[in-house]
């Protein structure tokens, strides 16, 4: 999603969401949702709106998220948006990269019904929060600013496994998927990982460089494994030439295609094979397993 610049004195109304947003045509004849306080309070399409009472315009590309974000924006109390822009915001400094646009429709409606179910009474556990903090703590971290600023904004202190929830969100949003997807492809790491403690007998250490690294792979796998898109390499030499170099390594990696191959019905093809042994083998080196060099 971009964020327009004010160039124009007025902005004419298309139609009305709500008393805090309303659409407006731009230049190249597409709808974009304007918010600000009051700005749609008893207008009409065909009114105008001075500029400088607009706050924040909402561009998303894809006009089909856009019809989304205004149907739900029709549903949800606009304060709600309000936050789930924040923390986007927050994020996308946090990390130094923009979010798939479709984070402001999916994270909306999960804060929207994580504070209809805190005012039921009614707990959902988030069970892959073990994973989701130590496979993605820097998205966990946003996830934890995400609760001080939902308690700031609308009084509702959410537990930690909200934190959770959002951070999948935000990785969802960094690699652009569903968030099914993103479930999956936690699930997927978590197997991963375990093999390979398993297989070298170690306790993989998370607050390295090289972890974090693994585990950036492994997300991206993951992302290839649910949308069955896999690395084209077809230079047989060098997978060849990988696996006799590395064979401890690429042993490792059969265990773990075994392992997905029994718990997800996948089969990783040699290409990825090839890759995941070069990056198991330079996590192998970092943890002093092997002093072989590449």
């Amino acid at each position: 999603m971009t964020e327009q610049t004010q160039n124009a004195d007025v902005y004419r109304i298309s139609r009305v969401i709500g008393n805090n947003f309303v659409c407006t045509v731009d230049d190249g004849g597409k709808e974009v949702i304007l918010r600000g306080l009051g700005i749609g309070f008893k207008k009409h399409a065909g009114d105008l709106i001075p500029a400088h009472q607009v706050e924040k315009i909402y561009d998303l590309r894809d006009p089909e998220k856009s019809s989304r974000l205004r149907d739900l924006l029709a549903d949800v109390p606009p304060e709600f948006l309000d936050v789930s822009t924040e923390i986007i915001e927050t994020a996308e400094n946090c990390i130094g990269r923009r979010l798939s646009e479709n984070i402001y429709i999916t994270l909306t409606d999960h804060i929207c019904f994580a504070v209809e179910r805190m005012r039921s009474g009614v707990r959902y556990p988030n069970h892959l929060l073990w994973e989701i903090t130590n496979f993605y703590p820097a998205e966990f971290a946003i996830g934890k600013k995400a609760l001080d600023i939902i308690e700031a904004k609308l009084g509702f202190r959410l537990p930690q496994d909200e934190a959770g929830f959002i951070a999948l969100h935000i990785v969802n949003a960094e690699i652009d998927g569903k968030m099914a997807d993103m479930v999956l492809i936690t699930e997927v790491i978590g197997k991963i990982t375990s093999v390979v403690q398993d297989y070298y007998g170690v306790t993989l250490d998370e607050q390295s460089l090289d972890y974090g690294r693994f585990i950036t792979h492994l997300k991206f796998l993951g992302q290839r494994i649910t949308q069955n898109r896999y690395v084209a390499d077809d230079d047989s030499e060098f997978q060849s030439m990988i696996v006799q170099r590395y064979q401890q390594d690429y042993q490792c990696a059969e265990k773990i295609r075994a392992q997905l191959r029994e718990s997800f019905s996948v089969q990783l093809p040699a290409e990825e094979m090839t890759f995941l042994t070069i990056h198991l083998h330079r996590l192998a080196l970092s943890m002093g397993i092997t002093d072989q060099k590449e």
